[in-house]
């Protein structure tokens, strides 16, 4: 996989996190590639995780499906794992 392709998803994200988050110094990013795609890692602060979650994980599965709508055009995977 091209290092632009996972580094562009990674990019995504953060930005998203960062728009939701009260701490953005505290988002980081971290992809971790294979020949069918990315894993994505989103670590935020502990108190921001129910902002990136959502309620009933909408905001989460919001950003899974940018991710999975992106990874068709590039035919890739990518997965979205948040932690704290």
């Amino acid at each position: 996989m091209p290092e632009n392709e996972s580094g562009d998803m990674r990019k995504l994200v953060e930005e998203i996190a960062k728009a939701l988050v009260d701490s953005p110094d505290a988002v980081s990013v971290k992809a971790d590639e294979s020949d069918q795609g990315a894993a994505i890692e989103l670590h935020v602060a502990a108190a921001d995780m129910g902002r990136v979650i959502g309620k009933q994980g909408r905001t989460a599965r919001s950003m899974r499906n940018i991710l999975g709508v992106a990874g068709m055009k590039l035919q890739k995977r990518f997965t979205l794992d948040i932690v704290d």
